[in-house]
């Protein structure tokens, strides 16, 4: 815990000072603290993609960006400790009971973030991705190697970037970094809320109660979390000023979209409330085109070059086109399985069994699967029937109208392709808690409801949990809870203790975990790290085998076809 927040005052400090300066250079003076340290991440990893096209995000990349921390600050040391100030002037302003939540929510943020990884992919491609990044950059044809190292998230960029592998190999946090800042504008538009009686106010301020599920994905670098959070402050930036919408809030939302695409392209719905916005202020709005345009298209180029380096599908997860042949572009039917087996996860089925159904049987199978799954869809299912019902009677307002519209064209799309909940939780949770202010909404019931769920929050965090009754999946059965033992240094980045062997094909030596049943299992095996399973099976399907370009990790792998009696 100790170094786990050690390691956060450097990156609050250095997400103030990029987000300040960038904010000055588009002209941005929101004032606000939380938007200030998501503007500095943003920068950061915009810098830190560039950086990777180019090289590894080692040593090297810290010395250039503490230079450039240290010239900021000296530069603009007034203004800097003048946004400290203020914060701290407005953390003192709350109300005892929610200075008494926000503390409690820090610790036990912290307390999580130090304990064992909870999420299964972190053992697949989390770890592997940022091991990559940290030590070579983003490398040609690496998903020849793991196809799902192909997606390598804006995230993880950012995650390499505060990773500080060089000092310390254990720092794996920057989605509990992320889900503070998110609790820490939450509480304080509660604490609004109890002064202006303002329902959106209320809404945003419910996100904790959120914690006890968000909590198991912050002990790894979960994508999902950003947009989770950063999916909040537009809803309410977005609602709040819809009808006398400024510059500066429309240029908020629109990087925060843009932020949330790079991270994770299923929050492509979130594009449409800027759209909105801009076409009902359109004189209004038209000078900042320009200077938004410049940054989607600079975000834009990095998400098509990352692609084309990484997997040679420029649009990746996309696949059905590819702009140039590229030795290292992994085959076609690599790429095809990957969307099919995405596709497929949403209805947790066969492609046989999928392509056998009706739009109609397999909107049953969706809405009928088990556990956890099963109930997160039946209660979007639930919200999309009931929400008008709530909004007409009490949040008739055409801002709230467009947010049901899009999380109802959001599902349509994801039906399309892969409807897991993880990729609709933002709007689950904005309608969830719009209900849920119609029924609470006096102060000391508000008060009550967060006090037990933090509570359930602690408990589920200290003491081990079966998930049987939520999942079937027997690698997450467990909640991840803290142990004593990490009060100081944190766990480890991965859960599993498995041992690895070296395994050798063709020109391509790599790592191969030992006595693990998970087909896709890496963890935080030394480079280049592939289970001798997964790539067994790949050969059998699809008559392949990843081999190296050169004879220097550096320069990537590409994919050997291979006719199964020549192996």
């Amino acid at each position: 815990m100790v170094l786990v927040f050690l390691s956060w005052i450097y990156i609050l400090f250095t997400a103030i000072n990029f987000g300040f300066v960038f904010e000055k250079a588009i002209r941005q003076n929101l004032k606000d603290f939380v938007v200030t340290a998501i503007m500095g991440l943003f920068a950061v990893t915009i810098i830190a993609s560039t950086w990777a096209i180019f090289g590894r995000i080692n040593w090297e990349f810290h010395c250039a960006l503490g230079l450039a921390n240290l010239l900021i600050f000296l530069r603009f040391k007034l203004d800097i400790a003048d946004l400290y100030r203020q914060f701290w002037s407005q953390l003192r302003m709350l109300e005892s009971s929610l200075k008494a939540l926000l503390s409690i929510i820090t610790i036990l943020i912290i307390a999580q973030s130090a304990s064992i990884p909870y999420v299964i992919d972190n053992e697949s491609y989390y770890i592997q991705t940022i091991k990559w990044l940290n030590e070579y950059g983003l490398v040609k044809g690496l998903a020849n190697l793991h196809s799902f190292l192909a997606q390598t998230s804006g995230w993880h960029i950012a995650q390499s970037a505060f990773s500080f592998s060089f000092l310390y190999k254990n720092f794996n946090d920057l989605s509990a970094f992320c889900l503070l800042l998110g609790n820490v504008f939450a509480i304080q538009k509660m604490n609004a809320y109890f002064s202006n009686g303002k329902k959106i106010y209320l809404i945003v301020g419910m996100l904790p109660l959120a914690n006890i599920f968000l909590f198991q994905f912050i002990s790894a670098p979960s994508p999902d979390i950003p947009v989770y959070i950063f999916s909040f402050i537009i809803f309410y930036y977005f609602i709040e000023r819809y009808k006398d919408i400024d510059a500066q809030a429309f240029n908020l939302i629109v990087i925060l979209v843009l932020f949330s695409l790079f991270i994770k392209t299923t929050a492509f719905a979130l594009l449409f409330i800027p759209l909105v916005l801009f076409l009902k202020n359109f004189k209004a709005l038209l000078p900042q085109l320009i200077k938004l345009s410049a940054i989607g298209l600079v975000v834009l180029a990095l998400f098509i070059i990352k692609n084309m380096i990484t997997s040679g599908f420029p649009m990746f997860p996309v696949v059905s086109f590819h702009l140039i042949d590229l030795d290292y572009r992994i085959p076609d039917k690599l790429a095809q399985s990957y969307y099919q087996d995405t596709k497929l996860y949403g209805y947790f089925t066969t492609q046989k069994r999928y392509e056998a159904m009706t739009a109609f049987e397999l909107f049953i199978r969706w809405v009928t699967l088990p556990k956890l799954h099963g109930l997160f869809n039946k209660i979007m299912l639930l919200l999309i029937a009931v929400g008008p019902v709530f909004i007409y009677k009490y949040f008739n307002k055409k801002s709230v109208w467009v947010l049901y519209f899009i999380m109802c064209l959001q599902m349509a799309m994801l039906f399309l392709s892969s409807p897991q909940y993880r990729f609709f939780m933002n709007f689950l949770l904005l309608f969830c808690f719009l209900i849920a202010a119609v029924v609470t909404y006096k102060r000391k019931a508000i008060t009550i409801l967060l006090s037990l769920s933090t509570a359930a929050t602690a408990f589920v965090l200290l003491v081990p949990i079966n998930l049987n009754a939520f999942t079937k999946n027997k690698f997450v059965m467990e909640t991840s809870n803290f142990h004593f033992d990490n009060i100081v240094f944190p766990y480890k980045n991965t859960k599993s203790d498995t041992g690895f062997e070296k395994v050798t094909i063709g020109n391509l030596n790599y790592n191969s975990p030992v006595d693990n049943d998970f087909l896709y299992f890496a963890g935080d095996g030394d480079l280049p790290c592939l289970n001798k399973d997964q790539l067994e099976r790949f050969y059998k399907k699809f008559g392949i085998i990843p081999q190296l370009r050169t004879n220097s990790l550096s320069d990537g792998f590409y994919s050997l076809e291979q006719p199964l009696d020549e192996r």
